[in-house]
């Protein structure tokens, strides 16, 4: 066995009373949407408008309900859609794990495109700043999932490998951290500069692109460190599914900065 750091045990679970089991995966989802609420409401302030804060407050209904249903669905059609046709009464058994970042988003940019119509709110405005503190949620769910040992990485000789409880004997990359610190910190930060400045928010979709994109590529990046899912393996040309899902959201991302203009009511 290659030499490796030990892998800190820390209990999935962190509370539990009887039939009522509390796990930092739900907490770190619990977290994420308070925290990026909050920082929403500031943003959403900022000049020009992009809604009130009671719709704000409505909102993250709306986006907890398309983060759930997302996931959930995204994970059974991108990941694991022939165990789930054989075995459809699963497919909303949500405690048995299994979620998507990309069917999640894609529920919450459902839910967003439906809100906006219902509220009369401008899309791209809106969704620039929904999209600058989505990070936030990202960054908890990646902590989550190492302190959970699952989604590792591959096999490494790096100093800082380690031997994860579910990933056998060899030393593995922490990609979980990796993705913590890229779709989470990285892109944070660089969202967080932009969103202040005014020029950057008078261009309607500028900040979307840039989410979109960044996660895109830190999504790509982080695919080379982690270990593909057992189910699907390299699909082609060395390529996951994860690295797949991600390349249009770079592309759109892309799009969306280069169309971005001015808005006249900044």
């Amino acid at each position: 066995m290659l030499l490796a750091l030990p892998f800190p045990a820390i209990d999935p679970v962190l509370v539990e009373f009887g039939p009522i089991v509390i796990r930092w995966y739900a907490l770190a989802y619990i977290a994420g949407i308070l925290l990026g609420w909050q920082l929403a409401r500031r943003l959403i302030a900022l000049p020009p408008v992009a809604a009130n804060r009671q719709q704000l407050d409505d909102f993250v209904t709306w986006a907890t309900l398309g983060i759930i249903l997302g996931g959930r669905l995204g994970y059974v059609l991108f990941y694991r859609a022939g165990y789930y046709l054989s075995h459809p009464a699963e497919i909303l058994a949500v405690w048995q794990g299994g979620m998507s970042f990309h069917g999640g988003a894609l529920g919450v940019i459902v839910a967003t495109i439906l809100f906006c119509r219902l509220q009369k709110l401008d899309l791209l405005r809106f969704g620039d700043r929904i999209a600058a503190v989505v990070p936030i949620g990202l960054c908890f769910g990646r902590l989550a999932n190492f302190i959970n040992s699952e989604l590792w990485g591959r096999v490494s000789d790096v100093p800082w490998a380690m031997v994860f409880p579910t990933g056998g004997p060899e030393p593995r990359h922490p990609s979980q951290l990796y993705q913590a610190l890229l779709e989470g910190l990285v892109l944070f930060v660089v969202l967080q500069i932009l969103v202040h400045r005014p020029a950057i928010r008078a261009r309607r979709g500028f900040l979307t692109g840039v989410f979109l994109c960044g996660y895109g590529l830190a999504r790509i990046v982080g695919e080379f460190f982690r270990q593909p899912d057992a189910n699907l393996g390299y699909l082609f040309a060395g390529a996951t599914m994860g690295q797949v899902l991600s390349l249009p959201m770079v592309l759109i991302g892309l799009w969306l900065m280069r169309r971005a203009r001015p808005d006249p009511a900044a």
